[in-house]
């Protein structure tokens, strides 16, 4: 089985920035993508950025393209999400996802494997 947890987030002002990390363990072998997504209360889970298992290719979403970076260290099994200009409306619960295969894909379906979210609250 694969875990995964992420860490970093928490209270800052708008402007500001922030980097979310996502630890994987377990049997790490079976993760092919890795993806960021959030969710704020009333509001579906939000696709935010994906990245393949070489690291070589990623997705973006457009909401958040410029301002969202996704990143990931192979040998610390660890995935990262720099993120600037952080604005209120991105106040939410962010989530790790892990696919067992590979797609790029921004659909929730798609990711095997769920970390527990780390919240993320930004004032102004």
């Amino acid at each position: 089985q694969v875990q995964l947890v992420e860490s970093g987030g928490g209270l800052v002002l708008a402007g500001d920035s922030l980097r979310l990390s996502c630890s994987a363990s377990g049997r790490t072998f079976s993760i092919h993508d890795m993806a960021w997504f959030r969710q704020a209360p009333g509001y579906e889970r939000e696709f935010l950025a994906v990245i393949s298992y070489s690291g070589s290719d990623t997705n973006v979403a457009d909401s958040v393209r410029g301002r969202f970076t996704i990143s990931k260290d192979k040998a610390k099994n660890t995935l990262y999400l720099e993120m600037n200009s952080l604005r209120p409306e991105d106040t939410a619960l962010y989530y790790c996802a892990a696919s067992d295969y590979y797609s790029l894909s921004p659909q929730t379906y798609a990711y095997r494997f769920w970390g527990q979210g780390t919240q993320v609250t930004v004032s102004s």
